[in-house]
């Protein structure tokens, strides 16, 4: 929150980052700048985490004017020297739980807020996806972003819509399948309950498929015929730069599955706001109207 002395604003693991003046120079987790910019906040730097590599990954990116804001680096690039370099006076970052900072070494992190003050918003599976939303539209808001009026009347637009598809095809319409491709021989498979924007399309009605109980928290491991013989009408596909694209997956049984198959691609790092969201969920609302 703004405050006439100065600026503050208490995080998700319940500290106050306070300045004399609102921040200006705000470095951010890459999802995070992101997700900012479409509240009118641009950051002047970005970073990424240990899957990325010199570049910024333009999934991620969003509508980021990559021309006009730096990016840091990401893994093993990314030292205090190199975190300051563009003298931040705020830091945003994200967090999976336990206010560990993605993307950060700890004894990296640990010395970053020692210089600046810095903001985390957990995006882990416990969160809903509204709840992040609303916590990043909050900070936006404090440093100066706007809030868009349509954002909020388009998103329970395409809501609705998917709601309505989805009610058509129930029961017995299209499987939803979310993974992340591994490479030629394995496939990152999501369980649904784990992602936030997943349990929204659960929500609404969509059939997602689950796979097998097993190892892995967040992703199952499978070999392509079993990603196959999971039956998806519609595959919501990891577009991230560290997964593999799917059109190069050319495994027969997975190459005789998906002629019959609808795309969606698919940021398991979303960005955080009602327009993202909304885009998202007209994407996979198309894709289930065309695999019906």
């Amino acid at each position: 929150m703004a405050e006439q002395s100065g600026w503050s604003f208490e995080d998700d693991r319940g500290r106050l980052a306070a300045a004399d003046r609102r921040p200006s120079r705000v470095l951010a987790y890459i999802q995070a700048g992101a997700t900012l910019w479409d509240h009118g906040v641009r950051p002047e730097g970005i970073f990424g985490s240990g899957h990325d590599g010199a570049g910024p990954d333009r999934a991620k990116a969003g509508g980021l004017p990559l021309d006009a804001v730096d990016y840091r680096g990401a893994g093993d690039d990314l030292d205090l020297d190199t975190l300051l370099r563009g003298r931040p006076d705020l830091v945003v970052a994200v967090s999976y739980g336990h206010g560990q900072l993605y993307g950060l070494e700890p004894d990296t992190a640990k010395h970053l807020e020692e210089s600046v003050p810095v903001v985390v918003i957990d995006v882990g599976q416990a969160r809903t996806l509204d709840r992040v939303s609303e916590r990043f539209a909050a900070l936006a808001r404090s440093l100066g972003g706007s809030t868009d009026p349509d954002a909020a009347s388009g998103l329970e637009a395409a809501r609705e819509r998917l709601r309505a598809v989805a009610r058509s095809h129930s029961p017995g319409g299209p499987r939803v399948l979310a993974l992340s491709p591994a490479g030629p021989g394995q496939a990152y498979v999501a369980r649904p309950r784990m992602w936030p924007e997943l349990r929204v399309l659960a929500e609404l009605g969509v059939e997602l498929v689950s796979p097998p109980e097993g190892a892995g928290v967040n992703w199952a491991t499978v070999d392509w015929t079993q990603a196959a013989a999971l039956e998806p009408g519609v595959v919501l596909a990891d577009i991230r730069a560290n997964a593999v694209p799917l059109a190069e997956i050319g495994e027969p049984a997975w190459r005789d599955a998906a002629p019959g198959v609808r795309t969606v691609p698919w940021n398991p790092e979303p960005l955080c706001s009602a327009r993202a969201h909304a885009r998202f969920l007209g994407l996979v609302a198309d894709a289930l109207e065309a695999a019906g």
